[in-house]
């Protein structure tokens, strides 16, 4: 009898002792949100912002809501304006394309490659026909392009880039975090992100003019001062006014389960990663599955896992990713023509217009799976679940 694997790929590890009890300190003093504090107190949200600035390495911080509320504060702080048009790579997730609509922009969508990274020529092409100047830089499901090329491009077009680091949270380009690339970075600390607080998000820049935009952006009610990582007063007296008030705020009770869990992302990176390297090797066994190598300056977070179902046949590949969710394996396919969960298209998001001939991007996605890999899973899981993937694939090649 075949064997089923019989764990959730929805199912987090518990949040700490530690985070808990700070949590219900907040509860019982009833100071929930970041600007109700005693006088002389830090609330937890600025020290969060401290915090994740300092492990970042970047010098302004500015929690909020969720990681899609961070991308449009960014894109509003960092000069787009309605009818502006923005540059995006096409594999990304629907918040990010909702992000360039919410500000009044206009998508300009790039190619990717096979390895679903952005396509630099095609990047460079667009850049100079559609006069964008900026760049949101979603790095997909923790795929990092060659970020050398891509700052060639952003500082031969003026591009000022965004860098979406959803799934890059702990992740290096030849050394350098993700996120400390562009002009302003965004996290999101969703529940199936590296951090967990159900909801939340975080904007990093070394930019005094953008940090201070955001603050004010978020909600600060003119509380500056209230936060952990922020300019000196002098750049929010010449913006203070300028900027509208969006309510985007962090509170301190997700704040202080994020505070929590960050001393120990480090080694939940090496966790996840080791998890991601016994199903890689398990894939590699399958004809019908091709694993793409990443590149080795990309120090990735290997919190999920992609391949291309190239040796199945296409028309099989819905009973393929149906035959693995029989035998407890969810993966997530790209290619179906209508929206499956997260699994949207750029054809998909309609309120954007007409979409774009993108050939090179559908021909990527159409063989694109997609799988979660929680903490939750032990080395024995994964090579059960490798072991599933790779011989449900050659059933049907």
């Amino acid at each position: 009898m075949a064997k089923r694997f019989e764990k959730s790929f929805t199912q987090q590890e518990p949040i700490g002792d530690a985070a808990i009890g700070r949590a219900v300190d907040i509860l019982r003093s009833g100071r929930l949100h970041r600007y109700n504090v005693a006088p002389g107190e830090e609330s937890e949200t600025a020290a969060l912002e401290r915090d994740y600035a300092a492990w970042q390495g970047a010098e302004y911080c500015i929690a909020t809501a969720s990681g899609g509320q961070a991308l449009q504060m960014a894109l509003r702080s960092v000069g787009v304006r309605p009818g502006d048009k923005v540059l995006a790579n096409a594999y990304t997730l629907a918040p990010v394309p909702g992000a360039i609509f919410a500000v009044g922009a206009i998508p300009v969508l790039v190619e990717i490659g096979k390895n679903w990274h952005t396509d630099i020529g095609d990047l460079s092409a667009k850049a100079a026909a559609s006069k964008a100047r900026f760049f949101l830089l979603s790095h997909m499901r923790g795929h990092i392009a060659d970020m050398d090329a891509i700052m060639s491009v952003c500082a031969r077009f003026g591009l000022k880039l965004i860098e979406d680091c959803a799934h890059t949270m702990g992740a290096r380009w030849n050394g350098i975090r993700s996120g400390n690339f562009g002009n302003a970075a965004c996290f999101s600390t969703q529940t199936y992100k590296h951090l967990n607080s159900g909801e939340g998000g975080l904007l990093t820049t070394n930019d005094s003019k953008i940090a201070a935009r955001s603050v004010i952006a978020s909600g600060s009610y003119m509380n500056y001062a209230a936060h952990g990582a922020i300019p000196g007063p002098d750049v929010f007296d010449e913006l203070r006014l300028d900027v509208p008030n969006c309510s985007a705020r962090l509170d301190n009770l997700r704040a202080s389960l994020l505070r929590s869990q960050l001393p120990l992302l480090d080694g939940n990176i090496a966790r996840w990663n080791s998890r991601y390297r016994i199903i890689e090797e398990g894939l590699r066994t399958s004809r019908g599955i091709e694993v793409i190598e990443r590149h080795r300056h990309e120090a990735f977070v290997g919190s999920s896992i992609q391949f291309h179902a190239t040796g199945v046949k296409p028309e099989a590949i819905p009973e393929f990713v149906k035959t693995c969710a029989e035998r407890g394996v969810e993966i997530k396919w790209f290619g179906a023509e209508d929206p499956v969960g997260f699994t949207s298209r750029f054809d998909s998001w309609r309120y954007l217009g007409e979409p774009p001939e993108l050939p090179q991007t559908l021909a990527a996605l159409s063989t694109t799976c997609d799988m979660r890999i929680p903490l939750t899973f032990t080395e024995p899981d994964c090579r059960l679940i490798a072991s599933i993937i790779a011989e449900t694939a050659d059933l049907f090649c």
